[in-house]
């Protein structure tokens, strides 16, 4: 699990740099809706070719709500928030979905309870992702707010995973979360954003990108780890995500790297060593 962990990572953290790019040639949230569409039509490929039935009445709604929290609606408070603050407060604020994830498994989910080291752990990845990322604190509050309600969307999601549908197909659920996700970011772009994609080689290149390999590939991944890990230790290893994102505009973009940045790296990775390391903790 270890390694399909950081492969996770390294794909969202290198598609902060595809992002990026692929926002010069369309609208934030017209980019999200094509990236996730993308990736729902070749999620329904797979689905058709390994003959996985349409999901149950019991199991759909949940299906729904993980696409109105964990796509819709958490891509859309980032996009609102990005005009407001800066980038790397509101990377900070949708990375603490750890936090907000290991606290409701402390109550909801048996055998999934905090204990001083993994809330050490927790603490200081969240610690380092503050020093990694260009904070300024400025900006209106309730845009933070929308910033932390973004990472508390998609820990209800996770937790919602766990709790719900725990044994169900992963490539069903990944599917049809993603296309009433979708569905939702198309229906906002349309009414609230200009319709005036640029495309070319690449820009769809960034659309193909983001869709197959970065939704499609990436939330299978996601919902593999999450239903055979705790979900501190498996939601944790997500705060390199905005770690590599860094890097990754460093090598690539050639985006500034302080110092800071680099204490905060070491911070982060001290922190999930610490929720992941073995041993017997300490209540």
């Amino acid at each position: 699990m270890k390694g399909l962990s950081l492969l996770l990572c390294l794909i969202w953290g290198f598609n902060f740099v595809i992002m990026k790019l692929g926002n010069g040639a369309f609208e934030p949230v017209q980019f999200a809706a094509l990236r996730f569409l993308t990736g729902t039509l070749l999620l329904f490929g797979i689905l058709m070719w390994k003959r996985v039935p349409n999901p149950d009445r019991h199991t759909i709604k949940w299906y729904i709500l993980c696409g109105i929290l964990q796509t819709t609606y958490f891509n859309i408070a980032i996009q609102i928030s990005l005009n407001y603050i800066n980038a790397g407060l509101t990377s900070v604020l949708t990375y603490s979905m750890p936090l907000f994830l290991s606290i409701m498994a402390h109550f909801m989910i048996p055998g999934e309870r905090l204990n001083t080291r993994k809330t050490i752990g927790i603490a200081t990845g969240v610690l380092g992702l503050l020093f990694a990322m260009d904070i300024h604190l400025g900006g209106n509050l309730w845009a933070m707010l929308l910033g932390v309600s973004s990472a508390i969307a998609w820990a209800l999601s996770n937790l919602i995973i766990k709790l719900k549908l725990q044994h169900c197909d992963k490539t069903q659920f990944t599917t049809w979360q993603m296309a009433f996700g979708a569905l939702g970011l198309l229906l906002y772009s349309l009414l609230f954003e200009r319709w005036e994609p640029n495309f070319s080689a690449a820009s769809i290149f960034y659309i193909l990108f983001s869709g197959i390999v970065a939704s499609a590939l990436a939330f299978l991944l996601w919902t593999h780890i999450l239903t055979r890990m705790e979900a501190s230790k498996a939601s944790v290893t997500l705060l390199l995500v905005p770690i590599i994102g860094v890097v990754s505009g460093w090598i690539f973009l050639h985006e500034a790297l302080k110092a800071a940045t680099l204490l905060g790296i070491f911070l982060v990775l001290a922190g999930i060593w610490i929720v992941n390391r073995s041993g017997t903790p300490k209540p």
